[in-house]
């Protein structure tokens, strides 16, 4: 099953996206969802991410500025992006996208339906205790133990992966010279993409888990940040011009929309 037909999306892209750096971005990442079809799956969240910030790929400084989390100017934005850890082989973490300003690199997790779907288990390989992590990451690490223990409490929010992320993050941030964010960026349906309804008492469990996420992560490096991308598109939409035409048609196209069934 592929995403439906729309006239403004080629191969699933916007047809005003420059789509040759973003399939180079996709090549680049292991998987390579566009290769594989899995981009053009209805369920996908690469699909959503990479139409949402691909149109600022080749026009970094028309990225709105975001109070709090993106506040300078900003000098790049890329689209599946690897923080590196601290050791050479194995897996390291590819954010949906980076935004990199001349003080801050905001790494990006994005999610479409994930976080509605049965609860999460994540797990910790060995190396996660094996190293020493940058200051300000003890939260995280906190986080890590407790999953570890089986005593973290989260079920639709995959804490898991956002402490791995979050530990890439700081690491590829200490690397740069730059201070590390990291944006949880997540819709809000009321019904996955082949039409069943999303249950509304699984929206209301993830908004208490990203709360009490954000909680446990007070004061913690890199500091941590949820938004919903209904309000993330409405800070691209009050730019004008064409950054609001794109929000316009990211919201058409794929719909992320709240949970109270406006889109």
């Amino acid at each position: 099953m592929t995403y439906p037909a729309d006239s403004r999306l080629r191969d699933g892209l916007l047809d005003h996206l420059p789509a040759d750096e973003i399939r180079a971005a996709f090549a680049r990442s292991p998987g390579n969802e566009m290769a594989s079809g899995k981009f053009l799956n209805p369920d996908s969240s690469a699909a959503l991410a990479a139409n949402g910030f691909g149109y600022f790929l080749k026009r970094p400084t028309d990225f709105p500025a975001i109070p709090g989390l993106v506040d300078g100017p900003v000098r790049s934005v890329q689209i599946e992006r690897e923080m590196r850890f601290p050791w050479r082989g194995g897996r390291h973490p590819w954010l949906d996208a980076a935004i990199r300003t001349d003080h801050v690199l905001v790494g990006v997790e994005s999610k479409r339906y994930e976080p509605y779907r049965p609860g999460k288990s994540g797990s910790f390989a060995d190396t996660y205790w094996t190293h020493d992590w940058p200051d300000g990451s003890q939260h995280y690490q906190a986080v890590r133990d407790a999953v570890r223990e089986g005593g973290s409490g989260f079920r639709q929010l995959d804490v898991a992966q956002l402490c791995k992320h979050a530990l890439g993050l700081a690491t590829e941030a200490g690397r740069l010279g730059l201070r590390p964010v990291l944006l949880y960026l997540y819709a809000e349906p009321t019904a996955f993409s082949d039409g069943r309804p999303v249950l509304p008492e699984r929206l209301s469990r993830h908004r208490r888990e990203v709360a009490d996420f954000s909680h446990r992560l007070a004061g913690a490096e890199p500091v941590f940040h949820a938004m919903t991308w209904d309000t993330l598109l409405s800070i691209w939409a009050a730019k004008g011009g064409a950054v609001a035409d794109h929000a316009t048609a990211v919201r058409e196209v794929f719909r992320p929309a709240r949970a109270d069934g406006a889109a």
